[in-house]
C-alpha cells in the first residue's frame, strides 16, 4: 500500500471515530434545503476570507454547529513525498536562492469530521525551532503552531468547486421537488493563500480543500424553517 493510500485510510479511521462521528445525509433535494447549503457554504467561506486563521474558523464553525464533544481542530499528517513549491510559490516567499522550504500536507479533523486537506509549503528559517518542531512531530495544526507570530493571511485565489443550485436557477422555473438526499462531492471549495508575520514577512503557502465535511450536522427541522 503506499503512503497516499495510508493516508488515505488514517483520515478514514479518524472520521469513523464515535466522538462527534458523521450521521447519515440529512440535507435533502428540496429547494429550502437547497439555498440552505448555499447559505452555509458563502457564510464559512466569507469567514475565512476575513480571518487571519483557517485553523480559528475551523474550530469556531464545529463549536457552533455542535460538531464534536471537543471542537478542536487536530492535524492528521500524511507521510507522503516532498512536493516542490513552484516558482509562483517561491516568489511569493520572496526565498533567496537555495533557502529551504519544507511541506507539509494534512487533513484538519474536528471530532469525526475532516473539514478540509491542506498542502502547505513554509519557511523553517523564518519559523522558531519550537514551532519547527512542533510541525514535524505532532499534530498541532499550523495556524496554531504559528499564532505566536501573530500572523495574517492574504488569499490569493479562491475557487467553488461545487454549488447546490445550478448556474442560471433564478431565471428558470421551479423545480419539481425530488425526494431524497442531496448528493454532496468531496470538495466544495479550495482557497489558496500566503501567510505573512506580524511585520509582513512572507513564510508560508497553503492550498486548501474545504469538504462537504463542513455540512455534517443536523439540518433544520421541518417546522423551523
Amino acid at each position: 500500500m503506499t503512503r497516499a493510500a495510508l493516508w488515505k485510510c488514517a483520515v478514514a479511521v479518524a472520521a469513523a471515530a464515535p466522538a462527534g462521528a458523521r450521521a447519515e445525509p440529512v440535507w435533502s433535494q428540496d429547494f429550502v434545503s437547497r439555498v440552505e447549503v448555499l447559505a452555509l457554504i458563502q457564510t464559512l467561506n466569507a469567514s475565512l476570507l476575513a480571518s487571519r486563521s483557517a485553523t480559528a474558523t475551523l474550530e469556531k464553525w464545529c463549536a457552533d454547529h455542535h460538531m464534536a464533544a471537543e471542537p478542536k481542530i487536530v492535524a492528521i499528517r500524511n507521510a507522503g513525498p516532498e512536493r516542490e513549491p513552484a516558482a509562483e510559490t517561491r516568489a511569493r516567499l520572496a526565498l533567496a536562492p537555495g533557502e529551504p522550504v519544507k511541506y507539509r500536507r494534512v487533513a484538519l479533523r474536528c471530532g469525526g469530521h475532516v473539514l478540509s486537506e491542506a498542502d502547505n509549503w513554509y519557511v523553517p528559517g523564518r519559523l522558531t525551532s519550537e514551532m519547527n518542531r512542533a510541525l514535524e512531530t505532532t499534530d498541532t495544526p499550523f495556524g496554531k503552531a504559528v499564532a505566536p507570530l501573530q500572523p495574517f493571511r492574504r488569499t490569493i485565489e479562491m475557487t467553488m468547486r461545487w454549488s447546490p443550485l445550478p448556474e442560471g436557477w433564478e431565471l428558470s422555473p421551479p423545480a419539481v421537488p425530488t425526494p431524497g438526499a442531496l448528493a454532496l462531492p468531496h470538495e466544495i471549495f479550495e482557497h489558496k493563500a500566503v501567510l505573512y508575520t506580524a511585520d509582513q514577512k512572507p513564510f508560508s503557502e497553503v492550498h486548501e480543500h474545504y469538504t462537504s465535511e463542513i455540512l455534517d450536522f443536523a439540518a433544520p427541522a421541518a417546522g423551523a424553517k
